[in-house]
């Protein structure tokens, strides 16, 4: 259900790329309880030269940075949880990235479930078809 892309300032670094994967995939689950199995990371490499801030490079500034978006479904989650969830991204990145420039940004995307989706189907059907089957299980039907 989330998908999620992450930019992160430097050379293209696979062994970097998966550990960031397993840390902001863990971190979407007990933040903001979205499935794993539903869950999809891509990572981009930006090199240093080409990442500004204030007219200024990442490499003349010998800063790192990242960019993360994530694309949830509107109203699924509490603003509290939201803030959580960035503060804890912005931590932990810090962390495996070093010397993050502050200006690092994390943004939430609420997708309207009339309008995102995946295997072809919208969100709100989705929704709505597992409340269908619920019912039925629940009354025997």
């Amino acid at each position: 259900m989330p998908a999620i892309h992450l930019k992160v300032s430097g050379k293209e670094n696979p062994a970097l790329a998966k550990e960031l994967v397993k840390t902001i995939s863990s971190l979407t689950n007990q933040i903001l309880h979205k499935k794993p199995e539903v869950t999809v990371v891509t990572v981009s490499f930006i090199p240093d030269y080409l990442w500004f801030v204030n007219s200024e490079s990442l490499a003349e500034l010998k800063k790192n940075s990242f960019f993360l978006t994530i694309k949830i479904s509107d109203s699924t989650n509490l603003k509290d949880d939201k803030a959580k969830y960035i503060e804890a991204l912005h931590n932990l990145l810090s962390e495996l990235l070093g010397n993050v420039h502050p200006v690092s940004y994390s943004a939430i995307e609420e997708m309207k479930a009339d309008a995102y989706g995946y295997e072809g189907l919208t969100i709100e059907y989705k929704i709505i078809s597992n409340k269908i089957s619920n019912f039925k299980k629940e009354d025997n039907l």
